[in-house]
């Protein structure tokens, strides 16, 4: 069976695989809710122009009939004008007069009205227009987004099944439900599911741990997960050690070039395994 050491490193490494699975994996679900907000704006100013559209129409009825009603105001006023050559008292004189302003009147606001209306309609129809021109640039935006989708989700699928790969090279040997736990660690705790123990405190929820855990952990035999935050600790080394082996390999002079080829070689490395 595996050490200990190496089962820390497979974890690690796994930790890294699925972080970003679960990365694209999300990304993937939020993709298509863009389109979704977009489709759902133009289903909305698609409603809205019917809905105007109907308004305006009624409005074009409604200025017919007012129309209808001046042409027939003004005709009653040219009737009551005729009949002022018959006329033969000044009572009657009167009475007919008042009937010629009355009619004169009533023609005026009829006109007045019919004047006020047909601005309305004329600016209906601009502002319909304008509508229009702006339900044709969000229908140009849905396709564009639409495309834009597709791209995407063919770029993440192809990204998810590259993780599912690296990841099935990583799990054989581990066993099965400390990577069940893992996973669901992973997922609920933004991507840490093992971390170090730090002076006695988990560097994932930094909550202090008992002596008596710290030596289990350190002592290596078996997982051990943190008490308060579930995720899997490792032991590493306190840290004035890994500070001194730092400061010597600060301490080596290395040429430029050199460090170069070295990072070649230690990708080449790396495929051949």
């Amino acid at each position: 069976s595996m050490t200990m050491e190496k089962v820390f490193d497979k974890l690690r490494g796994l930790q890294v695989v699925l972080s970003k699975k679960f990365e694209v994996q999300g990304e993937i679900a939020e993709i298509p809710k863009i389109l979704a907000t977009k489709t759902e704006l133009l289903n909305r100013m698609k409603k809205s122009y019917v809905d105007r559209t109907q308004e305006y129409q009624g409005k074009g009825k409604f200025i017919e009939e007012l129309r209808g009603r001046a042409i027939e105001a003004e005709g009653v006023r040219e009737k009551f004008e005729k009949q002022m050559d018959l006329i033969q008292t000044q009572r009657e004189y009167e009475a007919l007069d008042k009937e010629i302003r009355d009619s004169g009147e009533k023609e005026q606001d009829l006109r007045r009205d019919l004047q006020k209306e047909e601005q309305a309609l004329t600016e209906m129809k601009a502002n319909l227009e304008k509508d229009e021109a702006m339900i044709h640039k969000q229908e140009e935006e849905v396709e564009k987004e639409q495309a834009h989708i597709k791209e995407s989700l063919q770029d993440r699928n192809k990204q998810l099944r590259a993780l599912e790969r690296k990841e099935k090279t990583i799990t054989p040997g581990l066993d099965e439900e400390i990577l069940f736990k893992f996973e669901r660690i992973i997922r609920s705790k933004s991507g840490l599911g093992i971390v170090p123990i730090d002076h006695g405190v988990c560097s994932g929820c930094h909550m202090i741990l008992t002596s008596q855990f710290v030596n289990e952990v350190r002592g290596g035999d078996g997982i051990r997960f943190c008490p308060f935050c579930s995720r899997i600790l490792f032991y590493q080394p306190e840290e004035e050690e890994l500070a001194a082996e730092e400061e010597e390999a600060a301490e080596e002079p290395v040429e430029e070039e050199e460090v170069e080829e070295e990072e070649e070689d230690a990708g080449g490395g790396e495929e051949d395994e």
